[in-house]
């Protein structure tokens, strides 16, 4: 059983995803881009919000990463988007680490992104 009690859930295109909710977006967004109404839908993008580190006396910290379920161009803008049925302590900090690494206001990328949540 999942973490937050979802159930895996096929799209219709065949994909597996981690709930209901995210297969249903998923279905949504395929129609969208078949329509050219987005274009370049990726899914399970990961980001790396900090670096893995080596401490002398310290076993190796791995990166802390965070994967957004999907992510797509609208004209010039980038949506990053996460669905979700209720935010999580930990997607509340992963969020603003995001934020903070790529959403810098002098960086292409800020002036490009949108950050979605459904």
């Amino acid at each position: 059983m999942a973490k937050y009690h979802s159930k895996k859930a096929k799209c219709n295109q065949g994909h597996i995803h981690d709930s209901k909710k995210e297969a249903a977006r998923c279905d949504e967004l395929m129609l969208l881009e078949k329509s050219g109404k987005i274009k370049n839908l990726r899914q399970q993008v990961r980001f790396e919000l900090i670096p893995p580190a080596k401490y002398d006396d310290m076993p190796n910290e791995r990166a802390c990463v965070y994967i957004a379920d999907f992510v797509y161009a609208q004209g010039n803008v980038i949506f990053v988007e996460d669905t979700k049925g209720f935010k999580t302590p930990e997607y509340v900090i992963k969020r603003k680490l995001f934020k903070q690494k790529y959403c810098k206001c002098e960086s292409e990328f800020y002036r490009k992104v949108i950050f979605k949540e459904l």
